[in-house]
């Protein structure tokens, strides 16, 4: 091979080399991750729900990474306030659940406004809520609590998870609904209070059919109804409260994914999209079966007058429930 001959297959594979380096995205400018501010614990319900979607978002996502960040504290007013600040470009997305529809009601001042500093992209789904009691509480149903309640007015406890969450106002609605008095027990997360519901200390309270599956299966909580429309797969032969004669008692936890205000109508589809398609994902599709879980992924339209509707619910109820924490 002559010397011409190898200068010029360098020079080829010069040009070939700076070719494909002018055509790989380099770390310059490839697509910043999709961050997911969470504003609740690890190991929260919504929290193991949105990491079992985060490879198929990332799929839908035409691979761009997704990074979930847990920012809890204050009943979500952390994370949110984090959303409300970030830029509204597209690469920062919040999940918030029911609490984000409540806590204008119960708090004096936000530093933020829940519906004008967001912009809903979808409510992705749902989980049910059932009240229970612990075991040694003579009462199976909703008539016989009812009946109890009455003959010791102001005398049992309700657990929550916090003042002001929406188990404490699920509480709220179930004891108001059947005309009942009770006792308001705040915890500091559902871990304490379902230990002290097992343990008796506190008599009987609402929360996520997930959160107590194994322990009614066991025996050491018993249910009184299932607090939504319709009966849950794990549970069939526990009814709901309405079907007890209580139509007003019909709650459940939802989650939403949201970004910051003056997110642009373009970026807005393309992380509906992309939510839709992964949490359509099957295997995604079966946790949240086997959690009792209930997919709605809706519209950013419709996302967004179901979050107005929500927080003039609660409102409605925080009032009733004198609930305040500032």
């Amino acid at each position: 091979m002559t010397p011409s001959t190898l200068a010029r297959r360098g020079l080829l594979s010069l040009a070939v080399a700076a070719l494909a380096t002018a055509l790989a995205p380099s770390a310059a400018t490839a697509a910043p991750p999709l961050r997911v501010i969470l504003p609740v614990s690890a190991g929260s319900g919504v929290d193991v729900i949105v990491r079992s979607a985060q490879v198929a978002l990332t799929k839908a996502l035409d691979g761009q990474a997704v990074v979930i960040e847990n920012m809890p504290g204050a009943g979500g007013i952390t994370g949110t306030q984090a959303l409300v600040k970030a830029a509204p470009d597209g690469n920062t997305i919040a999940i918030v659940s029911n609490n984000h529809s409540v806590n204008p009601s119960v708090f004096k001042k936000l530093p933020y406004d829940s519906l004008s500093d967001i912009t809903p992209i979808t409510v992705i789904g749902g989980s049910p809520f059932v009240f229970v009691v612990n075991p040694k509480l003579p009462a199976t149903n909703a008539k016989e609590l009812q009946a109890l309640l009455k003959s010791k007015p102001g005398e049992l406890n309700f657990a929550s998870s916090g003042n002001g969450t929406i188990i404490h106002l699920a509480g709220e609605m179930m004891i108001e609904a059947v005309g009942g008095n009770a006792r308001h027990i705040p915890y500091k997360g559902m871990g304490p209070m379902i230990t002290d519901l097992m343990g008796g200390q506190v008599e009987m309270g609402a929360s996520a059919v997930a959160a107590v599956q194994g322990q009614i299966k066991q025996g050491s909580l018993r249910p009184i109804g299932v607090m939504g429309k319709q009966r849950v797969k794990s549970l069939p032969d526990v009814p709901t409260i309405a079907e007890q004669g209580f139509p007003d008692v019909d709650v459940a936890g939802w989650f939403a994914a949201v970004g910051p205000k003056g997110l642009p109508p373009a970026q807005v589809k393309r992380l509906h999209d992309a939510l839709v398609a992964a949490f359509n994902d099957p295997e995604v599709k079966a946790g949240f079966a086997q959690r009792d879980d209930f997919l709605i992924l809706d519209t950013p339209e419709h996302s967004a007058q179901f979050l107005k509707s929500e927080q003039e619910r609660y409102a409605r109820l925080v009032e009733k429930a004198k609930v305040a924490i500032n």
